[in-house]
């Protein structure tokens, strides 16, 4: 194994996940610079079907080693929203606005959200594995630090322990404490073991 696609037009969680794996010498691509372009519509209930859906679809056309994910927040005071439909629920309207408008009222105490992901690998073979990560915290009173492409929330979450948003937070601490980091850190405990293998 020398090479993942991941099913992703996101430049910003390729950088992030090459960053992270860059001590496994394996060369994170995107399907997009694949020529893969389609956009896969995530129409699944949850975070692990869309990111089997995604990765299915890429790897049915290149046999390869092939990853997905899916990711989402979930805020306590609106019931688990916007969950899987995280980077869809505000349609045309800002995120963070349109998230922090629908707590405007939610005291600080009860301001509780959870980040979550699912990282899908599918093998050359199509035989399908999932990593899960899981970060507690809370939603910030108002946006803080700079936004990064396509990573619309890491401006508001506030992990628990912590008194600064992840948008805050440098890179490298990000890539310690992230729901996606702890994902895959399982992750690459798995690829070790293919390597050894090989």
């Amino acid at each position: 194994m020398n090479k993942i696609i991941f099913a992703t037009t996101n430049q910003g969680k390729i950088k992030e996940i090459s960053a992270i794996l860059s001590d496994l010498k394996i060369k994170i691509v995107s399907s997009n610079d694949l020529g893969i372009t389609k956009e896969i519509v995530e129409d699944k209930k949850t975070l692990k079907g869309n990111a089997v859906k995604k990765a299915s679809y890429v790897n049915g056309i290149m046999a390869d080693w092939v990853m997905a994910d899916d990711s989402g927040i979930f805020i306590d005071a609106l019931d688990g929203q916007p969950g899987v439909k995280s980077s869809r629920w505000a349609g045309k309207s800002d995120i963070q606005e349109y998230t922090l408008k629908k707590l405007k009222k939610t005291p600080k105490d009860k301001r509780g959200a959870n980040f979550q992901t699912a990282i899908v690998l599918i093998s050359p073979k199509g035989k399908c594995r999932v990593f899960s990560g899981k970060v507690d915290g809370k939603i910030a009173s108002k946006p803080a630090g700079a936004s990064r492409q396509s990573l619309p929330y890491d401006t508001i979450f506030i992990p628990n322990g912590y008194e600064k948003t992840v948008a805050e937070m440098p890179r490298k601490q990000k890539n310690q404490i992230s729901h996606r980091a702890l994902a895959l850190k399982k992750l690459k405990t798995f690829i070790k073991t293919q390597i050894k293998q090989n």
